[in-house]
């Protein structure tokens, strides 16, 4: 059995996701370290960072040690009618850390399915989503987001290519002032205006978001998140399922449903994820398929009883003290179930609960 006392946050996390994992029939899957540079080149935009560490193979090939997982597992599948490949996966990436700003070897855990997808995958995924979290921590929250429905009102109401560009930034900066600067400048209508103005205010709770929309529109976008909001409703962390439309993916690739988790102490998302149809499509497949990412480095930040530099008992000798006192002592501390570190001085960055100085036991 594992002591899990001994384990970091991100190791901790990652035991307990792949047992998450496997019981809704995500299986393991594997890469190498590297990959063909070219793969990542292609679809830098797809990636968190496009700074990618590069090296010549010896066949002179130029190979990339790996920013990314679900590339590697798009370009290894097949299309099949009426199957879905649901893989879950836990593997170091190579990419610049948000707080050091240095490449950094970081443990990125995740799942995909690809495939026959419906609105079933959907809330199966963002289901285990916040189920993901929630094995990490009691203080969690999802937002979620649907492209399709800004997407389609963004097209009636002004499909100019750079007027969307900028309705999409100020709405993913909750921006709403600058969002109705830009209405007015290409003469969009009050009632136009308002509707895009709604993705800004309206976020929280699931089905007071959805009652807001559905005064303003309607379409199978609509319909979808009705549909997700209800299958929701009945599950385990529903009140940690929101809506919040700054939840905004890169349209080249990702469709549909978009998502985010966040977890309280960290100052950044720790997940992310949504529907990638496009990206799908860009590399070839047919497929569609969901899925997201947790990025483990960023648990560093959470604090834990369980820290790995502190111990119940510093014990404190010199050479005064027997040897075998010493021995005795601490098996007794090991065999009441606590740990120890034996020193002839106190660490300057040790943490412990208690102190035993046997210098002054006159042993």
């Amino acid at each position: 059995m594992i002591d899990e006392r001994l384990l970091k946050n991100e190791e901790r996390a990652v035991f307990n996701l792949r047992s998450l994992y496997r019981k809704y029939g995500y299986m393991p899957y594997r890469m190498s370290k590297f990959e063909e540079y070219e793969l990542y080149i292609r679809n830098k935009d797809f990636l968190v960072s496009d700074r990618i560490i590069t090296f010549n193979d010896t066949n002179g090939k130029l190979l990339a040690l790996k920013p990314d997982v679900t590339l590697s597992i798009i370009r290894s599948g097949e299309d099949i009618p009426g199957t879905k490949q649901k893989v879950y996966y836990n593997e170091n990436v190579y990419r610049v850390s948000e707080s050091t700003h240095r490449f950094k070897e970081i443990m990125q855990a995740g799942l995909e399915c690809i495939g026959d997808i419906d609105i079933y995958d959907v809330y199966e995924v963002i289901s285990l989503a916040a189920k993901s979290l929630a094995v990490i921590s009691d203080n969690f929250v999802v937002e979620i987001s649907h492209l399709g429905l800004i997407s389609s009102a963004l097209e009636k109401i002004c499909p100019d290519k750079l007027f969307c560009e900028n309705a999409i930034k100020f709405i993913s900066e909750k921006n709403s002032h600058d969002l109705k600067k830009l209405c007015d400048e290409y003469s969009v209508s009050e009632s136009d205006a308002q509707k895009l103005i709604s993705f800004v205010t309206a976020y929280g709770e699931r089905n007071k978001v959805i009652a807001e929309l559905s005064a303003l529109f309607d379409g199978k976008e609509l319909d979808e998140m009705k549909e997700l909001c209800a299958m929701l409703d009945n599950d385990e962390f529903s009140g940690r399922i929101r809506i919040d439309f700054s939840v905004v993916n890169d349209m080249r690739y990702y469709n549909g449903f978009v998502f985010k988790g966040f977890l309280d102490g960290v100052c950044d998302g720790v997940l992310a994820g949504g529907q990638y149809d496009k990206m799908m499509q860009r590399m070839g497949r047919k497929s569609g398929a969901i899925g997201f990412a947790i990025y483990l480095d960023l648990l560093e930040q959470l604090e834990t009883a369980n820290d790995l530099n502190k111990v119940d008992v510093l014990l404190v000798y010199n050479d005064g003290v027997k040897a075998s006192s010493v021995s005795a002592k601490v098996k007794e501390i090991i065999d009441s179930g606590r740990t120890v570190s034996v020193q002839k001085s106190v660490p300057d960055r040790l943490r412990y609960k208690e102190i035993i100085d046997m210098t002054k036991e006159g042993d």
